[in-house]
């Protein structure tokens, strides 16, 4: 039976006599009901990736893939582990298979591009166990650009709620791949990358300052997701996984001496990793590969793994771009907390002693505001305003904040009223330092007085170990905090940018106004430490960025921090250029300009791009890609005509020619090129940089030179 129309399709598809609830609208939908069982492979849309299930003689479920006829998986274990159970990992036997054809596109609320096309061929597979009458069905969907797989619990009586010890998903590689990784850790995702073989892989024997790394029980190596890798026969592989939902974050063990890798589930306080009750699903795990990296960077299959917009009404979900009350505290030159430090002494009638040091202070914030009126940026982030910051880090109390109570030098109606007389839009900012359950007591309070001041936005933080005590950052129970908090808010009307959260899965499609998160190593990590390699932007896109846009926080012109503090060594390790093109190149719709005010004042010819640069896009386009090397990207601006290009490279200094052909044909336009000095090196000579003026048409080509740690920034606008 075959059909081939635009329809609703809800609660209509059939596999061997069952029932599978959808509701999701179809374009150019086929189905296919299969009664019996023969095939049992599918591949995607354009036939170059192919998915083999198969089921072992003891009834244990496997896959392969495979590309352009090439092996990329060989042979790997599929199932679930139970804590007071049959497991859920052999013994099977199928009872159906169904597979259809899903070819739609929808309209992301904030994005790299206004259409995205979601296109696939699935097959479920429905298993049952006839020894304990439980049922399990696997559902795979196979992308141009790669596959993906679930667990689907449906409702059974013999299987109701239940607790998962772990899950047995396996990727068995085909070689000593180069891979992109860093080290397990349940806590955090602040590294930088390392670049090595497979075989060189091992994270109990890393530099310190880079994490040192978990080993499992059974002596494996841990490694986080999503983990990109350029195979030996040059492919480009991506492990990852999308639509985390009431599910720890999956993290990999890597078998020593092997390229296997298995899935690897944070657990909770007392060693359980999900509990769950039918019908649910898992989060999608998937494999993204190409022989072209720009498709894997480009992808947009972990937004289409994850449900439709949850909220109605969107109109009030809008892309920023922000200064604020952030960079100073990190260089030195003031402080989070009133009192000018941690502990600070109180004086005899109880008050902390202000430290003239404090940075979130009314008179500060007026002038951010005044910076931000002048140069028309959208918001103000304000840190370190409420009470609380010098009994915070280290001592790990459960009620240290309120997200209510200001410190005394910070006047929130005063600074609400200046902001609205200056059109300028205030972002909230609530440090839980890891306290969860006293956040979560709070949360309608604080969102209530954002509501009362007018505040659009927040920036949430989960700095130190979680409390209760023995949770991590990545189990599920602070995956469905972080979920919660997004919908909690859209019932406020309110958009959420998360920092020390886990890294995003494609959430923000279901809740759009989860703009923006952190979850990997910022640019805040060169103002104190020995800070990000060159490469480590060239990385994060193939990485971090395919679940969700990153608030790196970019935009530092001033590059040394000896500026600062004669003596220090600390720097950024970029080019002034660069940091102009990483609001290219690292998506997000919530952009900081990270500097301080008197620093880009310095530079205002330079400052013009990111006054210029838009944060939503109508197209985007990835012209050149090699992850740990460089990148070049184009996007057009989502309201105008204007496109701006960004181009980076990593440690080693790179001569490129770009094709504009991505432009309108027959118009012409003024191209601003905001590149590296003819001296310029991200160690030696940063803040070089030169700016011309050429008309280009979509025949031209622009020749670019990247210094070392360098980039370059380019704006088109249409000549009339």
């Amino acid at each position: 039976m075959f059909c081939n129309r635009t329809f609703d399709l809800k609660n209509v598809i059939i596999f061997g006599g069952k029932l599978f609830h959808m509701k999701v609208i179809f374009s150019s939908v086929i189905l296919l009901f299969i009664g019996l069982i023969h095939a049992q492979s599918v591949t995607s849309p354009s036939k170059a990736i192919k998915l083999d299930f198969a089921l072992t003689e003891n009834g244990k479920p496997t896959y392969q893939v495979s590309y352009k006829n090439k092996a990329v998986i060989f042979q790997s274990d599929l199932g679930i582990k139970l804590k007071e159970a049959s497991h859920l990992d052999a013994n099977f036997r199928i009872d159906s298979i169904g597979q259809r054809i899903v070819n739609e596109t929808w309209q992301p609320v904030l994005g790299e591009q206004s259409n995205i096309n979601n296109n696939y061929n699935e097959m479920i597979v429905a298993l049952s166990q006839p020894s304990t009458d439980r049922k399990l069905n696997i559902i795979f969907r196979v992308f141009d650009e790669g596959v993906a797989f679930r667990y689907e619990f449906p409702k059974q009586a013999k299987l109701n709620y239940f607790i998962i010890s772990d899950e047995k998903s396996q990727f068995n590689l085909t070689g000593n791949h180069k891979a992109f990784w860093i080290p397990g850790d349940f806590d955090s995702q602040e590294y930088f990358y390392n670049e090595t073989k497979l075989s060189e892989i091992n994270t109990g024997t890393i530099n310190k300052n880079n994490g040192i790394g978990l080993k499992s029980i059974d002596g494996n190596y841990v490694i986080q997701s999503p983990l990109m890798m350029k195979s030996v026969d040059g492919l480009y592989l991506n492990i990852f996984e999308a639509a985390v939902v009431n599910y720890p974050v999956m993290h990999l063990d890597l078998i020593p001496n092997e390229y296997k890798l298995a899935s690897h589930l944070v657990p909770n306080a007392i060693g359980d990793k999900a509990y769950l009750q039918t019908p649910c699903v898992s989060p999608w795990r998937t494999i993204m590969v190409s022989d072209d990296a720009r498709d894997i960077v480009s992808s947009k299959m972990i937004l289409n793994l994850n449900e439709p917009s949850k909220i109605d009404d969107t109109s009030w979900i809008k892309p920023m771009k922000y200064v604020g009350i952030w960079w100073e505290m990190h260089i030195g030159k003031s402080t989070w907390d009133y009192a000018g430090s941690q502990n600070a002494q109180n004086t005899t009638d109880g008050k902390l002693k202000p430290s003239g040091k404090h940075g979130a202070t009314t008179e500060n914030t007026k002038r951010y505001i005044d910076f931000a009126a002048k140069y028309g940026f959208d918001g103000v982030l304000v840190e370190g305003w409420d009470v609380g910051w010098e009994d915070w880090y280290g001592n790990w109390k459960e009620n240290v904040f309120d997200f209510t109570t200001p410190y005394p030098d910070f006047d929130l109606k005063a600074v609400n009223d200046y902001a609205k007389l200056k059109g300028v839009k205030m972002i909230m900012h609530h440090e839980t330092s890891g306290s969860v359950a006293n956040y979560e007591r709070h949360l309608d309070r604080a969102f209530d007085l954002m509501k009362e001041y007018g505040y659009p936005a927040v920036k949430t933080g989960y700095v130190g170990r979680i409390i209760p005590r023995g949770e991590f950052h990545d189990g599920q129970t602070m995956v469905n905090h972080y979920n919660f908090v997004a919908q909690r808010a859209a019932d406020y009307k309110l958009m959420v940018n998360s920092h020390e959260s886990s890294r995003p899965t494609g959430y923000s499609r279901t809740y759009p106004n989860y703009i923006a998160a952190e979850a990997a190593r910022g640019n805040e990590f060169n103002a104190w430490s020995i800070g990000n390699p060159p490469m480590h932007e060239t990385i994060l896109p193939f990485t971090r960025l395919l679940g969700g846009p990153m608030d790196y926080t970019p935009g530092i012109f001033e590059i040394k921090m000896d500026i600062y503090s004669p003596g220090k060594t600390e720097q950024v390790h970029t080019t002034l250029a660069k940091q102009l093109a990483l609001y290219v190149t690292l998506y997000s719709p919530l952009q900081m300009a990270a500097d301080l005010p008197e620093n880009y004042e310095k530079y205002l010819d330079a400052f013009q791009f990111i006054r210029d640069v838009a944060d939503d896009w109508q197209e985007s386009k990835y012209l050149e890609a090699e992850p740990g090397d460089y990148l070049t990207v184009a996007r057009k601006d989502k309201h105008s005509e204007n496109w701006f290009l960004g181009a980076i490279t990593d440690e080693n200094a790179r001569d490129t020619e770009i094709k504009l052909d991505f432009l309108s044909s027959n118009q012409k336009y003024q191209a601003i090129i905001y590149q590296d000095g003819a001296t310029a090196d991200c160690k030696n000579n940063p803040k070089s940089y030169a700016i011309k003026t050429i008309q280009v048409t979509s025949k031209s080509k622009i020749k670019l030179h990247l210094a070392s740690g360098g980039g370059a920034a380019i704006s088109f606008k249409p000549i009339n």
